[in-house]
């Protein structure tokens, strides 16, 4: 099939799209938690809003590599969320969108771009949808660990390690002020499951 009439081409837009929308909405979430003097989730948040932003890369190179016409033009439809809310319900809502992407969206968008005969972007849609199912149990596990004030705090020992200095300390609750470098519980890196 010509790319340039196929519908993989607009859901190479479509993700391109959705990818720096996602991009920039952790950006924003960063900000707020940085303002909430949540450092780490800050960070946290930065590293997703990178990994959104490699997405859109790889899907706008993907257009570029196969779109033969000069006018790089694609039209699209799409529906983008727009909410504003605080950041305890900015993570849900994040992961469920995450959750949707990985299981949905981009495994939709893999088949059919397997079933036009572009093996190598099916692949990149794929590997994308299982990034975004990760990201989603990221996203999921702060958003809980945010509802329950427990960031800091767990039933048995674990690691806690500063961010800024490396100071690690296995125990059940993260230091106030790192022992080392003095810097606020805020910056203890959160281990999350995946």
């Amino acid at each position: 099939m010509e790319f340039s009439e196929s519908v993989t081409k607009e859901n190479l837009a479509r993700a391109f799209a959705a990818e720096c929308q996602d991009g920039a909405r952790y950006q924003f979430m960063a900000k707020e938690a940085e303002q909430n003097q949540m450092f780490y989730v800050s960070t946290l948040l930065k590293i997703l809003a990178k990994n959104e932003m490699a997405h859109a890369k790889t899907f706008y190179n993907h257009i570029l590599e196969n779109l033969k016409s000069k006018n790089g033009n694609v039209n699209i439809e799409a529906g983008f969320p727009f909410k504003k809310s605080e950041l305890n319900h900015s993570l849900k809502e994040a992961s469920q969108i995450e959750e949707y992407e990985g299981n949905n969206i981009y495994t939709s968008f893999a088949k059919i771009a397997k079933d036009e005969g572009f093996i190598d972007i099916a692949k990149t849609f794929e590997e994308v949808a299982n990034v975004e199912k990760i990201h989603s149990q990221k996203l999921s596990q702060l958003h809980e660990m945010y509802t329950k004030k427990n960031f800091y705090k767990s039933a048995t020992p674990k690691l806690y390690e500063c961010s800024n200095c490396g100071h690690t300390e296995y125990k059940k609750e993260g230091w106030k002020n790192c022992p080392l470098c003095n810097y606020t519980q805020d910056y203890i890196i959160i281990n999350l499951d995946q």
